[in-house]
């Protein structure tokens, strides 16, 4: 994945990536045209289908609410990338589908940079810098996640794949 980037700070937290204002609703795209409003009121209109966040650490703190994981993907979100997530964001992350990478040189990386993330060999690209950092791995599972587009379609791939089995046998 492949993306220019966007930069925020410290402790950006679950309101500032979709306002509570906006939780009147679960339609993705609806939540979309609202994400980071209250820390860029333009960048749902500014960012493109691909771009990536690099941010401060603590990346996603506040509620547990899912809207945020799922605000950031459906905006077009490629990845996140931060030195270090809120717990259960991390998590909502994951069951969304949404690729997070922990990396504490992202203060490193400038707004407007151009990064790869390498999976395969575990790195970050800064294309636009030149530079390559090691990201924290991801857990094999949480990968699986991200694959299969998220948590609920992960599941419904398994229930699919052990039917298929038992139709075999």
């Amino acid at each position: 994945m492949q993306g220019k980037v966007w930069k925020f700070g410290d402790n950006i937290d679950t309101d500032l990536i979709i306002a509570a204002r906006y939780l009147n609703t679960s339609d993705a795209q609806e939540l979309a045209k609202h994400v980071m409003e209250d820390a860029d009121p333009e960048f749902a209109k500014k960012m493109q289908e691909g771009d990536i966040i690099v941010a401060g650490e603590n990346f996603g703190c506040g509620s547990s609410r899912e809207h945020a994981p799922i605000a950031l993907k459906a905006a077009g979100i490629n990845a996140i990338i931060a030195p270090t997530f809120a717990r259960i964001f991390y998590r909502n992350a994951f069951n969304m589908g949404l690729p997070i990478f922990e990396l504490k040189e992202a203060d490193e990386i400038n707004e407007g940079d151009v990064v790869r993330v390498d999976m395969d060999a575990g790195e970050v690209i800064n294309i636009t810098q030149a530079k390559r950092y090691a990201f924290t791995p991801i857990p094999e599972f949480m990968q699986e996640l991200v694959d299969a587009g998220g948590l609920i379609q992960f599941a419904k791939n398994e229930i699919a794949s052990q039917k298929k089995q038992g139709d075999a046998v």
